[in-house]
């Protein structure tokens, strides 16, 4: 897992429009990246609609933020229309993100185990360096963390 003060790795990943976002998209702003599971659960819902009825704050303080799942374009382009998403959700299908960052972990899910990604939120800075992370989000307090990284 990436820590705090380290440099986020360079990335080339295509949003919901097929619209490619990378480490240089990110430059100059604060940005916001939750990595999730999958789109349509009842968790990563709730997860997503929490950043949607937040942009706004997000924006004042010049923060972009982009969800990152598995998922193809079709599916988070389903996701965001089903839930009015106001933000960019990108695909990263074959995990390569996912593994860099060190959020691709073996789960147990009901006495199953597979691989998967862990829930994660990582906060950079404009020069892509990580201000901090949260492991293992607690989705009902992941707003307040992240109002309390931003200042």
């Amino acid at each position: 897992m990436l820590n705090k003060g380290e440099q986020f790795p360079e990335f080339k990943l295509e949003n919901q429009n097929g619209e490619w976002i990378t480490n240089e998209t990110l430059k100059g702003n604060k940005a916001i990246l939750y990595f999730y599971p999958r789109d349509n659960t009842p968790t990563c819902t709730t997860e997503a609609c929490d950043f949607r009825d937040n942009l706004a704050l997000f924006n004042d303080m010049d923060v972009q933020v982009y969800g990152i799942s598995g998922d193809s374009k079709k599916k988070h382009q389903n996701f965001i229309n089903k839930h009015n998403l106001n933000f960019d959700l990108l695909v990263d299908e074959d995990y390569q993100l996912s593994k860099a960052t060190g959020v691709y972990q073996l789960k147990k899910s009901f006495g199953k185990e597979s691989m998967g990604i862990v829930r994660t939120t990582f906060v950079i800075d404009e020069d892509g360096y990580i201000i901090d992370v949260i492991e293992k989000v607690k989705v009902k307090t992941q707003l307040d963390e992240l109002k309390q990284i931003l200042g």
